[in-house]
């Protein structure tokens, strides 16, 4: 018999995270629910789970920030991506009409990348929560009338729910990009076609553009560059890029040459780029 997978989430069932952990592992797993993404690394620490499934971007709302903080402070290593296309419905108790809705309940970044559609609305109050599921199955479990959440297709059947619009996103083409994580590197560069890495530039004129030149010198695909200030030092930042790379070799030299430039240089993850 296969062992089940644990895997933790932030959310619950019918959750975009929900989803996400079903399209990278399939229906065979056991999922655990945290309310916040500061509650799941210590799920990974304390062998609670196996893998964690962490939203880290929005092709609308952009790079959730604390995420990549998170990642890097508690020593969590991304082994793996997923990209999943994000279908906003709203959705109430059923024989429930749009003119009867009082208030919309949703995720901040739910919220968000529903702005135009709710602009039409503007009798009713936006009110953020902490999980697009978990306000539909709260309208579910206390009957609550006069309440909408904004969630998943999924969680409208999950949690009986009517949706009364569906795609309500501002942007069609609306997806979140997720990182697989645990706390070990799974895979060699020789096994890997993709690399997710932290560095602190010298603080010298042309230290970030040196560190780039490097890696368009040896053939690495920049698709990802994120600046995060570093805490306690005014005016520093630490960057996040990723990049995917065909030849392990260069990688390899590419890693050592930007070390031997003095930059402080931290691998996240060696992973196999996602094809969705």
């Amino acid at each position: 018999m296969v062992k089940r997978m644990k895997i933790g989430i932030q959310g619950i069932k019918g959750s975009f995270h929900h989803i996400a952990a079903e399209h990278y592992f399939g229906k065979n797993i056991d999922l655990v629910e945290c309310d916040t993404f500061g509650q799941m690394p210590n799920l990974l620490k304390e062998k609670k789970v196996d893998m964690l499934v962490m939203a880290i971007e929005n092709s609308i709302a952009g790079a959730i920030l604390p995420n990549y903080a998170l990642i890097d402070a508690c020593e969590l290593n991304i082994c793996g991506e997923s990209y999943l296309p994000i279908r906003h419905n709203l959705m109430a108790l059923k024989g429930q009409k749009i003119a009867e809705i009082r208030e919309v309940h949703s995720h901040p970044m739910a919220l968000l990348q529903c702005q135009k559609f709710l602009k039409t609305l503007p009798h009713i109050k936006i009110v953020e929560d902490i999980d697009t599921a978990c306000v539909a199955k709260k309208i579910k479990e206390e009957k609550i009338k006069g309440v909408a959440a904004i969630a998943s297709t999924l969680a409208s059947k999950l949690y009986e729910l009517e949706i009364l619009a569906s795609d309500i996103q501002t942007i069609n083409i609306n997806a979140t990009r997720f990182f697989i994580l645990n706390t070990s590197l799974n895979y060699t560069p020789e096994q890997a076609d993709k690399a997710s890495v932290k560095f602190i530039a010298n603080n010298e004129p042309g230290s970030l553009a040196e560190v780039l030149g490097i890696l368009s010198r040896y053939d690495l695909n920049l698709s990802k560059i994120q600046s995060l200030p570093i805490i306690n030092t005014p005016w520093k930042y630490a960057f996040f890029v990723d990049f995917s790379f065909n030849n392990p070799t260069n990688y390899k030299e590419a890693i050592e040459e930007i070390k031997e430039k003095g930059v402080r240089l931290k691998i996240l993850g060696l992973y196999i780029k996602s094809k969705s």
